[in-house]
Order: structure tokens, then C-alpha cells, then sequence
């Protein structure tokens, strides 16, 4: 073993198996004769793609907690933590390492954001003229934005041309085997977890009991549910009192899982087109997820610019005491309530009910789309800066391939149709847990709090809101 190092740059590709950049970075290592050091950098946030929520904070804690349990296993000489953790920014900390030891490579995962993509040009620039072999990777998604075009070579900004170009133009590669490291280099400057500030308050707290986090936890939850519930999904996964969904999204979002790996496990070896229509619906949320990373490339404002330049002139209502009651779940509409005290209570809410309350807050209280968005991203453990951002405009209707202006959700007919028995309901509002299933859909009729806004008077308006952006329209 020589004096050289091989730096893996882990982001968010925290897992053994199938992650490109630690595969070949150690294939390299081994060829050279060099050690492999594993560095994760908590960077200085200068935009809201890389900063962390309160609720990713806790996460990523315990993420990085447990995938260095994993990768030391193999290890022939341990630490007390082996993975090298840094804050700051990468650019300098790279350089510094460099001055100090024999790095003759840096590899890592590739990243969308127009910051992130930015930035890592930077770097992989700088550090070639230094002669050291800087390789990065597809270690995010099935197909990288840039290679998935319409018929005339154009982006594609609407779900199913996207989807069916991905399906019917390129090919999902296996799964990488897991990457076992025997030698590695242990930076002595390098921070502890604790150092990461990463935990801060009480509310974390609750998440402890609730989820099981780290790439084991993942593979575990998607062969539960490949075995107990994926041929139903197309039937389950609308209704939140139902345990119908894979709850993947957290493990996906800081890469503990790879969606070709999901991809491989979901299809066992059969084609796509023979597959159950359950899973195919449920792959179809995972190019859902492609098609999010595909806009955010395309619109790299994503975060706080309409997609749809008309909405530059819609006349939102900044009324912060709403909002406010939004994010309390004091609404007085018990579907929208219980799906935000889901939401604090869990770090994550069912897509449905995340659908109700984002269009709820949109078009019954015409608050900025921007104000939910910024919940969401702070308080839910699956907090995607892609997914998040391009779901939100896609609600309000002000994104691409985005839901009519005129499609405005009843709160209360959606309750009745996906909580028919007030299951869900009752679960985050149990002062309601003595209702009927007919009183839970109409609480108007009984002691709960007022609505904030009647739904007719809402919809009439938010309808008159949105028809003034005609003229907008080019």
C-alpha cells in the first residue's frame, strides 16, 4: 500500500451497493495501490437546493450514522467514526487536502442543481490540471435529464412524452454489487458527527421511534412491500388510512436505495410490459421523481420562479395569520388538518393528503405557493428539492404539465371519498374519534373549529383569481 489516496465524495448516495463513484473509486484504489478516504461535507449552504430542513437534518444525522456502521464492517483497522465529515466549502477543503497528502483522485456521484453543477465543473476543472483523476458518475437517477429528449431532439416538459421516452429509448442498467473497503484513511482533521450540529431540538425527537433509517432499513422496506403490497398499489395508494404506499421516498431522497435498484427489484427480471399494473404505477412515481430532476434542470429557479410566466402577475393573498393556521392544522377542515398534524407528528404526509393541503392553501387561501413549499421543505424527512418544488407549482398550476386552475379540491368530498369512515382522520385528530362516518365529513355540523373559509366562497373566488390571468396567457 503506497502513500497515495483516493477521495470518495459522498452526497446524497449514502449506501454500499449500487453507488457508482465508491465502486470505481475503489476498482481505481485497488489498480494503483493507493487507500480509499470517504468524505462527506456539510457544504455552506449559499441556496435552498443544498440547504437541509430541520426535519433532513435529523436524517441525515442518523443516515450518515448508519452507513458508516455498514462500511466498517469490512475494515481491517477500525475508528471510532471512519467516514471523514467536513463543513464548509468542498472547493477549499479539497484544496487543503491536496497541499497536505498524495491524492491522485476525487470521485463522486453527480448532482442537478444548477449551483451544484456549477460548482462541481469548478472543481473537476481545477483538479485536472493538478493531474488527479477526477470522475464523476450517475448515482441519482435512471436517466439523466439531458439524454432523455422528444422526437425532435427537444426537452420535454410534459410528464408522458418524458415517460414514454425513458421507457422506450433507453435501458435500465443492474444494480452494482455492494462495494466492500478493507483500507482506509482516516483524516485526523476530520469533525465528528456531533460536530455536524445536525440535531437541535426536541421535535427531532419523536422521529426515533418512528423510523428505521439507513440503506438495511431501505432494502428491508422495498422487499416488504414488493412482497406484501406493490401488486395493489394502483388500488391503495390514494387512500391515507391505508398502509398502501412504500414510504421509500426519505431513503430515496439521501440515496440509500438507488431507483435502479428499485427498478431491478420491482420488475424481478421480467419486462416492463409484463409486469402487474400495480407495479407499473408504482414505477411510474419513480419517473415521476426523473421528471422533478428533469425540470429542475430545465428551470433551475424552480424553488421560487413560475414555470408558467403568467403567474408573475397573479394576485396572491400574503395572509400570514392563514398560513399560519395552515401549518397548525387549525383549518377546521379535518382531512387538511389531520394531513398537517401527520406532518409535524411524522416528517412525512401520504401523497393524497399532501395534494389536498398544497392545493387547499393555493387556491382556498390563494397563499404563495412559495409559503408551502418552504413548509414542506423544512418539516418533511423526503424533503426533495425537485420533487417538492416541481410538485408544488404543479398544484397551483403555474408549472409544466401543471393541474388546470380550475381543478380545485373539496376538502370535505375528498375526505369522504379517500377517509370514507374517518379513519385517517381520527388517527391525527382524535378529539373527532367519536363521529360518525357521516359527522367526520361535515364538521360544520358538529363542535369542531370553524373553517377558516367556506369552500363555495373559496372556489368562486380563487376561480375569478385565476381567470384574470388570461390575458397574461402568450
Amino acid at each position: 500500500m503506497n502513500s497515495e489516496i483516493t477521495i470518495v465524495w459522498l452526497r446524497n448516495d449514502l449506501r454500499l451497493e449500487d453507488n457508482p463513484a465508491l465502486h470505481h473509486a475503489n476498482e481505481y484504489a485497488k489498480k494503483n495501490n493507493s487507500q480509499i478516504s470517504i468524505i462527506y461535507i456539510l457544504e455552506n449552504f449559499n441556496c435552498l437546493s443544498t440547504d437541509l430542513g430541520s426535519a433532513s437534518k435529523w436524517w441525515l444525522y442518523n443516515s450518515l450514522k448508519k452507513f458508516n456502521e455498514n462500511f466498517s464492517n469490512d475494515l481491517i483497522q477500525k475508528n471510532d467514526f471512519d467516514i471523514n465529515l467536513f463543513k464548509g466549502d468542498p472547493e477549499k477543503i479539497f484544496s487543503d487536502l491536496i497541499k497536505k497528502f498524495k491524492i491522485n483522485g476525487i470521485f463522486w456521484n453527480r448532482r442537478y442543481e444548477a449551483k451544484c453543477v456549477e460548482r462541481d465543473t469548478k472543481i473537476k476543472s481545477k483538479f485536472k490540471t493538478l493531474n488527479i483523476n477526477v470522475q464523476t458518475y450517475n448515482g441519482k437517477v435512471l436517466v439523466e435529464p439531458w439524454n432523455i429528449k422528444g422526437k425532435q431532439n427537444q426537452n420535454l416538459k410534459v410528464f408522458t412524452p418524458y415517460k414514454n421516452s425513458l421507457l422506450g429509448n433507453h435501458f435500465i442498467p443492474e444494480s452494482l454489487p455492494i462495494t466492500k473497503i478493507k483500507y482506509h484513511f482516516k483524516i485526523s482533521s476530520s469533525l465528528k458527527l456531533s460536530e455536524l450540529n445536525l440535531i437541535s431540538n426536541n421535535w427531532m425527537k419523536k422521529f426515533d421511534g418512528i423510523w428505521h433509517v439507513g440503506e438495511k432499513a431501505a432494502l428491508t422496506k422495498l422487499e416488504k412491500f414488493i412482497s406484501n403490497g406493490i401488486d395493489d398499489y394502483d388500488q391503495d395508494r390514494n387512500f391515507p388510512f391505508k398502509d398502501g404506499t412504500s414510504k421509500l421516498s426519505p431513503h430515496l431522497h439521501f440515496g440509500e436505495i438507488s431507483p435502479v435498484k428499485i427498478w431491478n427489484m420491482t420488475c424481478n427480471n421480467q419486462n416492463y410490459e409484463k409486469i402487474s399494473n400495480g407495479r407499473k404505477v408504482f414505477l411510474s412515481e419513480i419517473i415521476w421523481r426523473e421528471f422533478a430532476v428533469n425540470l429542475m434542470f430545465l428551470y433551475p429557479n424552480l424553488d421560487k420562479e413560475n414555470i408558467k410566466e403568467n403567474f408573475d402577475h397573479f394576485k396572491w393573498d400574503n395572509n400570514e395569520e392563514n398560513f399560519k393556521a395552515w401549518t397548525k392544522g387549525n383549518t377546521g377542515y379535518p382531512i387538511v388538518d389531520a394531513a398537517m398534524k401527520e406532518l409535524w407528528d411524522t416528517g412525512w404526509m401520504h401523497n393524497r393528503a399532501r395534494m389536498i393541503t398544497a392545493s387547499f392553501l393555493t387556491k382556498h387561501l390563494l397563499i404563495p405557493w412559495q409559503w408551502g413549499a418552504n413548509w414542506f421543505h423544512d418539516t418533511l424527512l423526503d424533503a426533495d428539492f425537485a420533487s417538492n418544488y416541481a410538485s408544488w407549482q404543479w398544484v397551483a398550476g403555474c408549472g409544466a404539465d401543471a393541474a388546470p386552475y380550475f381543478r380545485i379540491f373539496n376538502p370535505l368530498t375528498q375526505s369522504s371519498k379517500f377517509d370514507p369512515s374517518g379513519k385517517y382522520i381520527k388517527k391525527y385528530i382524535p378529539e373527532l374519534k367519536n363521529l360518525d362516518s357521516k359527522e367526520i365529513h361535515s364538521p360544520s355540523k358538529s363542535s369542531y373549529k370553524s373553517m377558516i373559509v367556506d369552500h363555495k366562497f373559496a372556489r368562486e373566488r380563487a376561480l375569478n383569481t385565476y381567470s384574470l390571468l388570461r390575458k397574461f396567457n402568450s
